[in-house]
């Protein structure tokens, strides 16, 4: 399934306001205003990504929010140990008629890649250890859990990784 990652901008904020009032996504990523901000897209520590889906023939198509940061920009981040240059990722489909037919994973392992051809040696994601859906898209990426459900100061997360 093919994949175009596009940088955030002030212009798609209002669709990432709509995405983030779905209960699929609140659900897993709390109040809908959190990354409602200018301010988000001033932060040079996370890449901030628009996913879109490029169905043959048809236009592109935006679905998901993507995010990546080095988790050592952070004072004690749970990725901390992962090697210098790792990446911790964050992500969600947006849209409802895209969940369930295997986009999650697909677009999680293209990140992946970027990510890799990039020069990142290893990269993090923590989903809530309830969030069976989006630790099943994980493994199937090729990520694997690297600890048993725990709190951080972003809520509770089982932390999985997935090295170059």
């Amino acid at each position: 399934m093919p994949y175009r990652f596009r940088p955030v901008t002030a212009a798609d904020l209002p669709l990432l306001r709509s995405w983030r009032a779905q209960p699929h996504v609140i659900q897993w990523w709390g109040a809908p205003d959190v990354e409602d901000s200018a301010d988000t897209l001033a932060d040079t520590r996370v890449a901030l990504w628009i996913v879109e889906y490029l169905a043959d023939g048809a236009p592109a198509r935006a679905f998901a929010y993507a995010q990546d940061y080095s988790p050592h920009d952070w004072p004690d981040h749970p990725f901390a140990y992962l090697p210098p240059g790792s990446r911790g990722i964050d992500q969600y489909i947006g849209e409802p008629d895209m969940l369930d037919q295997g986009h999650g994973t697909a677009f999680v392992r293209a990140h992946l890649d970027r990510l890799f051809t990039a020069g990142a040696p290893a990269v993090g994601t923590d989903p809530h250890p309830d969030n069976a859906r989006a630790i099943r898209a994980y493994e199937k990426a090729g990520f694997v859990r690297a600890s048993e459900p725990l709190d951080t100061r972003w809520g509770r997360a089982v932390l999985m990784e997935c090295r170059a």
